[in-house]
């Protein structure tokens, strides 16, 4: 038994089921396109031309767009003629055409009969040897502001029917949402770049002031210091002022020379596993050089000789430094500073900074470890530093997996810095 033949309506019917399938897959693709880090606006455009050729049955299309500086409407794609159409781009057109028309009065505009109509702007034509008969042209709105026309010229089997102009609207805001996200991918893209390069040219900067700075620097203290041995009171006096001042300045020259370990990268880390006991002593001994420590009394705690962490010995060491030199800056001459490690679980070790220096409010302390905040008003404040040292501590913790806090009973009352590590398998 032969199937019975497929009526007018069930032929409609496939048709537009054939059709939003297609307005789907549009959809679809345009929507992964968009979410590429490399989201181009010129072959997007070429899609969607090509889609709305194809459904509304039309010999070509083209997307105009609104230049905001010109204030001038000027073709930004076409496939209306595939071998002179590069022809028109970057081509404007004038705002009383056909194409100006719908941009000014966002409205779609149907023309039946393009070559008796006084809108046509027929130079297109003529440039690209193409004869437009019929247009079918609606805008592009984003943000209830239209930024440019979708057109379809030349229906294969006139008239225009509503299905040509509902696609075409539809097709027209998915142009409109492309061009707005390609366009927010593209500024994305030049600001990270832009910003790429300031933090290149900032670290440059850094680099070349600080090995500068290093150069007089070191002729001023190796002169301060050949006048401390001066038997005159008042030379050695002014030179005592010379070099406590010179010590200051290498301090904030070594910070600036450290701002970049402010983003530290673990794969950058050359790990090995290293005795806590060896680390503590190494602490003590960095903290013994200091000239602020001259005055404090430094206690330290037994450590178990078989604990071993997984550690950077170099980088470890400089984030321990920062937290020594906090811990004596801060802490008043005559004052303790206690250093101890222990094995906290299976997993990890726990080494601390204890002292009785001026202590942290319990508001501050989070906010110690921020980039360059200070404790001390910067206006009044009687310690140097740029305030990034803890910051770098913690940069460098975390970059090996493990944590730094600190905790303390209050004004007056001294701080612990504590840092777990983990254990070396």
């Amino acid at each position: 038994m032969e199937p019975e033949p497929k009526t007018a309506y069930v032929e409609e019917l496939e048709a537009k089921v054939a059709t939003l399938t297609h307005l789907l897959d549009v959809t679809k693709t345009l929507n992964s396109a968009l979410l590429s880090p490399n989201a181009r606006v010129d072959v997007l455009l070429n899609y969607l031309m090509d889609a709305a050729a194809e459904i509304t049955g039309s010999e070509g299309a083209s997307v105009l767009l609104w230049n905001q500086n010109t204030r001038e409407l000027f073709f930004a794609a076409t496939t209306t003629v595939p071998t002179t159409g590069n022809k028109l781009i970057g081509k404007p057109v004038p705002l009383d055409s056909i194409a100006g028309t719908i941009f000014r009065e966002k409205r779609l505009i149907q023309v039946d009969d393009a070559e008796n109509d006084p809108r046509h702007y027929d130079k297109v034509d003529q440039e690209t040897k193409f004869v437009t008969r019929s247009l079918l042209g609606v805008p592009m709105i984003a943000r209830q502001k239209a930024i440019g026309v979708l057109e379809v010229v030349n229906k294969r089997q006139m008239p225009w029917v509503d299905a040509d102009r509902e696609n075409l609207m539809l097709l027209a805001e998915e142009a409109a949402m492309a061009i707005e996200v390609a366009t927010l991918v593209t500024q994305l893209q030049k600001a990270n770049a832009e910003l790429s390069e300031l933090d290149k040219l900032k670290s440059d900067f850094i680099a070349i002031a600080s090995h500068e700075l290093r150069t007089p620097l070191g002729v001023i203290l190796g002169y301060a210091s050949f006048l401390q041995d001066e038997q005159d009171s008042a030379v050695k006096a002014h030179a005592a002022k010379v070099l406590e001042s010179a010590l200051k300045l290498r301090r904030i020259i070594d910070d600036m020379i450290n701002l970049r370990y402010l983003k530290q990268n673990p794969s950058d880390l050359h790990r090995e596993p290293v005795k806590l006991s060896e680390l503590v002593q190494d602490m003590q001994r960095d903290l013994l050089t200091m000239t602020e420590a001259g005055q404090h009394t430094i206690t330290l705690t037994p450590v178990e000789e078989d604990t071993l962490v997984y550690v950077d010995r170099a980088r470890i060491g400089m984030a321990f430094a920062n937290l020594l030199s906090n811990a004596a800056i801060f802490t008043p001459g005559g004052g303790t500073i206690r250093i101890e490690g222990r094995q906290h679980n299976d997993h990890e070790a726990w080494i601390s900074i204890a002292d009785s220096g001026i202590g942290l409010e319990a508001h501050e302390l989070e906010r110690i470890f921020e980039e360059f905040y200070q404790v001390e008003d910067h206006m009044t404040r009687r310690h140097g530093g740029l305030g990034i040292g803890l910051s770098i501590t913690r940069a460098m913790i975390k970059a090996h997996g493990g944590r730094v806090w600190a905790s303390s009973p209050g004004l007056n009352q001294g701080s612990t810095f504590t840092v777990a590590l983990p254990l070396a398998r």
